[in-house]
């Protein structure tokens, strides 16, 4: 096992004190090809391309000396330290930070960055990535080589975004540009790059400055689901606040996913997956539903995309989701939906009957399916009288197969 092993973070700046001494006496050094470049590696130690990080911790672990890391911005942050750390290797090691990536990214924009989601895109976790610029005003993406701006610009297809793109900061290549995301796959990009993904309204708080990232109480009152008051009143049939309180509870969405919301009526479904950090796209064939959806989410703060059209034939499209709430349409749209896969897929029926139906259908396509009967009852406290009653048969189904 190497004797020590210092993480040095580059960012173009001079090598502190530090730096250079750890340098001086190593007898392995790893780190890119730019950093193996640099006039302070010791011409006798042995060099080694960081390409896969496990790979060079193993070749690290097994070294008898001193070892160096070289990694660029902050090592800690979605950096080599955790790798190396790993019990597997029994590293330990020194770190010798830098400025992060992302904090010299936002920098060069001249932006604040607190108040930014912080993602990392590769192959793996492109498309959740992108559902976080969706569902966010602010996103710094760490991107990889198959995942980067213009794969990013491609997945946002619909959603307007400008990008800042800022590729080999601290080198002397290093460029800062700025594009509409339709437009970014029009370019070819250096790697590294972090790119920082703006877009809809920003709208912090008078108290949401103690929080790095989101803010979770920014985006409306406190609670999973707010009462009819909150959307002008007058919910449709299957927008009681339990049993919507049911569906999220059932569905669990998150940040990261990408949830439908077939049948979104006045938005207060939509709405609330939004409140929860998820990317929603909200689908009904009403107009004014979709108008209303559309106020709805900018009342509460939150971004969400309203596809005007009739289900299922207007899903084809839609890029794949992670769950999804179903408030009409039938046996042929959840069946539609079924055969895309989600995770999990919550509905509702007001009989019996029906509720076998769209179950049987469920459990055709490979669901595990549970069904519970929802009723409400409202009463006034004044009285203690009854002020309304809502009665639906609640379906969830979840797929065992896909990871959740």
């Amino acid at each position: 096992m190497a004797d020590r092993v210092t993480v040095i973070g580059w960012d173009g700046s001079p090598l502190t004190a530090a730096a250079r001494s750890a340098l001086g006496a190593a007898t392995l050094v790893a780190g890119a090809a730019h950093h193996l470049a640099l006039p302070e590696v010791p011409p006798a130690a042995e060099r080694v391309r960081l390409g896969s990080t496990a790979l060079a911790a193993r070749r690290i672990a097994g070294h008898r000396g001193t070892a160096v890391v070289f990694a660029d911005g902050d090592p800690g942050f979605f950096g080599v330290v955790r790798t190396l750390r790993a019990p597997e290797f029994g590293l330990e090691v020194e770190v010798v930070p830098a400025v992060s990536s992302v904090a010299a990214a936002f920098a060069r924009a001249g932006m604040p960055w607190d108040d930014a989601q912080v993602v990392v895109a590769h192959r793996r976790t492109l498309r959740r990535a992108v559902n976080v610029c969706r569902a966010h005003a602010k996103v710094a993406v760490l991107t990889s080589p198959g995942a980067g701006p213009a794969e990013l610009g491609l997945l946002l297809e619909g959603v307007h975004r400008t990008f800042v793109v800022c590729e080999e900061l601290g080198t002397d290549r290093e460029q800062v540009s700025v594009v509409t995301s339709d437009k970014a796959a029009d370019h070819i990009w250096r790697d590294p790059n972090v790119v920082i993904v703006i877009g809809g309204p920003v709208t912090p708080g008078d108290d949401g400055d103690w929080i790095a990232g989101r803010d979770p109480a920014a985006s409306g009152p406190r609670g999973w689901t707010l009462p009819a008051e909150a959307y002008g009143g007058g919910l449709g049939e299957g927008e009681a606040e339990l049993l919507r309180a049911a569906q999220l509870a059932r569905l669990g969405p998150r940040i990261g996913d990408l949830v439908w919301d077939i049948g979104c009526a006045s938005g207060a479904f939509a709405t609330e997956a939004a409140r929860a950090g998820a990317a929603v796209l909200a689908v009904d064939r009403d107009a004014e539903a979709c108008a209303r959806t559309e106020a709805a989410a900018r009342r509460h703060g939150v971004q969400l995309h309203v596809v005007h059209g009739t289900a299922p034939h207007v899903l084809e499209n839609l890029p794949e989701p992670d769950v999804v709430r179903i408030a009409g349409g039938g046996a042929a749209v959840v069946s539609a939906v079924a055969d895309r896969r989600p995770q999990r897929i919550v509905t509702h029926a007001m009989t019996r009957d029906a509720a076998e139906l769209v179950g049987r259908d469920l459990t055709e396509h490979g669901y595990r399916v549970e069904c519970a009967l929802i009723q409400s009852v409202e009463l006034d406290t004044r009285a203690w009288t009854e002020t309304e009653r809502s009665v639906a048969f609640l379906l969830s189904g979840v797929l065992p197969d896909r990871a959740p």
